[in-house]
């Protein structure tokens, strides 16, 4: 749809509700291009919430390094899309969604007419290869559904899928042979040799059956695939670009041409259907753990379902997911509001076939017992305010992914939670051991079934000596700069990470265990330099970094941030922080000049994941560790300055256009917090009950939190001027706190908001009344 009729759509849809989204058709505000151009885009194809068949374009090929050397390029096709792009390589089934690294894009498939070219080409030497061209006014995407006319073939290609099944509908041209590519060496941040092994095998004219084993982000992944043709193949073909050193006596076969096993690390297929009479609808489903889980998924999935049933039931799938919250606003109010909702829906996926088996991040098969299985878990990002979100909209199934952390645990021959993983691999990215968060969140909420196991997983994640500067932080009280350039982000991180096991442990009953982690949670102010009151990079002998800059992204013992930004990431103990930088005045008066001042491009030049466009002063949204940043002024004498610049971010940084989010979504993280920001309260500090009270940003949200439960939040003067909070009541009583509670919010409440276009400067929190912080503990 093109965007100019997109717009007047979504105009007529507000105008008949009047303003509010509800009901049925929600899919209809979500605008799948929204992402960054310039950093890791989100994939605008084909998938049902949380499935892991993410069937989307991919529009080129850059390698992730050419003989070791990285390639800058590749950073903007995290997600395989870039909307800038002209030509269309082909449709691959898996995806991550808009993260600042990646992996990937596995089980390439390239409808085609005319003679058979046997590798993708160059995108800009028009018919060097297999890729078409396209038009985005040929190019339509939903939920669930994507459309696309390959130009130079005339082909009409339109992506649905399942959980665990991609479908494809290819109408050609009258009169035209179908033909079609499968290519194994195809891969997102591919590189010369990540394809370990490939294999297929044609079982009969309509089925085939393979995998391959990559070597990327994911160090050793297995996928499995099942393809079944709604036509009869009559000739097919395939290539090994890599010459094989030893065939051993498969020499013996012609096994080029009608040969129906394929093996090597370099294969690329073509199948011929005939002419053209009805279109091609072709079905390619993934397991993990063989072939034979990849039939089953087939048939239980979508064996015996049209195209267009499979498309009407993943619509019906969304806009069920979608339903969890009704809205009041403008148009793109209300697509940002559904957008961001949307993306919160993609990851993490489910990891397992049909029948609950699924491979474990020590590779043997495992039966998944009571719990579906999850994987990609972007926890660095996430545990900030994706999972939070999901402990109030979707208990269940946030349940199910903390029991697959606790598996992950288990299988572990470190004994450690996710870090950053997915594909029954953990990839180590990032800092911390965050997944301690997502369990401690889950677990003060009532909702980890074995406790026990959680606390005893957090501990044995916190305590693996060799992990990132363990060793020395126990030994210290912090990582050194010396030891680690990012050593001050870590600690910070570290600490906050170490106070959710205390509280984990507290509430269990384990004093003499919550008594050294809560030490251990007062780390952070080891890297405090006290004649600045700023974090600092600090030295194994205890020096302090020279030369060092409060401004720069790199090279200062930070890790995608300077020091201005990470010195506020203390969120368990923000009166503790205060006084580390010398009192609320001092405080207030920085997180004013942090929102303010001026961050030249010369201290992020060589940090990729902060750009101009993620940065507010020298606040990076765009970036996940300065998310709550905006929400700290509760704890201080000014608190509607909180206000005042959660609204202004939510304007500046996210828009309705192809560009429209600041930064990478990390899976889920960036929108996870616009949703909760619209709502009026965000989860500064997860692992406590407290939802630190922003402002509304709509007139009304209405938010499911279970079976006849609802959150509604009703601020009926709420615009750009009224966005000053004067008052607040919850289930009709006055409410004078700074923060709503876990109580207060799971079983539904009804919050009135009554705004102001001038701050109302008595609405002040006393002791009583403000949140929670470490230091002031009783």
């Amino acid at each position: 749809m093109k965007p100019i009729l997109r717009k007047l759509f979504l105009l007529a849809v507000a105008s008949a509700f009047g303003g509010l989204a509800m009901g049925q058709n929600l899919s209809s505000y979500v605008n799948p291009f929204i992402g960054t151009k310039s950093m890791g885009h989100t994939f605008p194809g084909a998938c049902v919430p949380h499935g892991i068949v993410q069937l989307s374009p991919d529009t080129d090929t850059i390698p992730h390094n050419v003989n070791g050397a990285y390639q800058k390029d590749v950073y903007k096709y995290c997600a395989g899309y870039q909307y800038d792009d002209k030509t269309i390589v082909g449709f691959s089934h898996t995806h991550l969604s808009g993260t600042g690294h990646s992996d990937l894009g596995d089980i390439l498939i390239m409808p085609f007419t005319g003679q058979p070219k046997m590798n993708p080409g160059e995108a800009g030497k028009p018919r060097s290869g297999y890729r078409s061209a396209f038009s985005h006014t040929n190019e339509q995407a939903r939920p669930g559904y994507y459309c696309v006319l390959l130009d130079d073939y005339g082909i009409k290609a339109e992506l649905t899928a399942t959980e665990r099944v991609g479908v494809h509908k290819y109408t050609f041209p009258k009169g035209e042979s179908q033909k079609m590519i499968l290519d194994l060496i195809h891969g997102i941040y591919g590189y010369d040799g990540k394809v370990l092994w490939a294999n297929v095998r044609v079982e009969n004219d309509t089925l085939l059956t393979g995998y391959r084993i990559t070597n990327g982000w994911a160090r050793t992944n297995y996928t499995y695939f099942a393809i079944s043709f709604s036509k009869p193949i009559v000739s097919y073909t395939h290539v090994d670009r890599e010459k094989q050193k030893y065939s051993g006596f498969w020499r013996k076969f012609r096994s080029k041409d009608n040969f129906p096993e394929m093996g090597g690390r370099k294969i690329v297929a073509c199948f011929d259907f005939g002419e053209s009479t009805t279109p091609l609808e072709v079905k390619v489903a993934l397991s993990a753990v063989g072939t034979a889980g990849a039939v089953n998924n087939l048939k239980v999935e979508a064996a015996a379902k049209s195209f267009d049933a499979l498309a009407a039931e993943a619509t019906q799938k969304w806009d069920k997911e979608l339903s969890v919250v009704e809205a009041k606003g403008n148009s793109d109010q209300l697509v940002m509001l559904y957008t961001s909702l949307y993306h919160t829906l993609i990851n993490p996926s489910v990891y397992m076939d049909v029948d609950g088996r699924y491979r474990g991040i020590d590779h043997e098969i495992h039966q998944a017992d009571g719990f579906t299985n999850y994987t990609v878990f972007s926890v660095w990002d996430t545990y900030r305010a994706l999972h939070p979100l999901f402990n109030l909209i979707n208990r269940d199934r946030n349940k199910d992914m903390v029991a697959s952390m606790l598996a992950h645990y288990q299988q572990s021959v470190h004994g450690a939670l996710p870090v950053w993983s997915h594909m029954g691999n953990e990839n180590w990215c990032m800092i911390g051991y965050h997944g301690v968060s997502v369990v401690a969140d889950a677990l003060v909420k009532g909702l980890v079934n074995d406790q026990p196991l959680a606390l005893k997983a957090m501990n044995s994640s916190a305590n693996i000596p060799y992990y990132d500067g363990i060793d020395d932080y126990r030994r210290l009280g912090y990582v050194p700069f010396d030891k680690s350039g990012s050593g001050s982000s870590i600690t910070l991180e570290y600490a906050y990470d170490d106070w959710t096991i205390y509280r984990s442990a507290l509430l269990m009953g384990n004093d003499s265990l919550a008594k050294v982690f809560r030490n251990r949670a007062m780390s952070y102010k080891n890297v405090f330099d006290p004649s600045l009151g700023f974090a600092r990079g600090r030295m194994s002998d205890g020096s302090w970094k020279k030369d060092f800059s409060l401004l720069s992204t790199h090279g200062e013992g930070f890790i995608e941030g300077n020091s201005w930004n990470y010195s506020f990431y203390v969120p368990h103990d923000v009166r503790g922080l205060m006084q580390q930088m010398g009192g609320d005045r001092i405080f207030v008066q920085r997180l004013d000049s942090l929102f303010s001042m001026h961050l030249p491009d010369e201290f992020f030049a060589h940090t990729e994941d902060v750009t101009r466009e993620g940065l507010l002063g020298c606040y990076v949204h765009g970036n996940e560790p300065s998310h709550h940043v905006a929400y700290l002024y509760s704890w201080s004498s000014q608190p509607w300055k909180t206000q005042y610049w959660v609204r202004e971010i939510m304007n500046r940084m996210y828009r309705n256009t192809i560009d429209g989010l600041c930064g990478n979504d990390d899976c889920g993280q960036m929108s996870a917090w616009y949703v909760f920001s619209a709502m009026g309260f965000y989860p500064v500090c997860p692992g406590s009950n407290q939802y630190i009270i922003g402002a509304p940003y709509l007139p009304y949200m209405k938010v499911k939190v279970g079976e006849g439960k609802f959150i509604e939040i009703r601020a009926p003067k709420v615009s750009d001027a009224n966005r000053y909070i004067r008052s607040v009541m919850l289930n009709g009583k006055p409410y004078a706190k700074a923060y709503f509670t876990y109580d207060d919010l799971k079983d539904g409440a009804v919050i009135d908001f009554e705004m102001a276009s001038k701050p109302n400067k008595k609405r002040v929190f006393g002791a009583n009344e403000r949140p929670y912080s470490l230091s002031e503990e009783k």
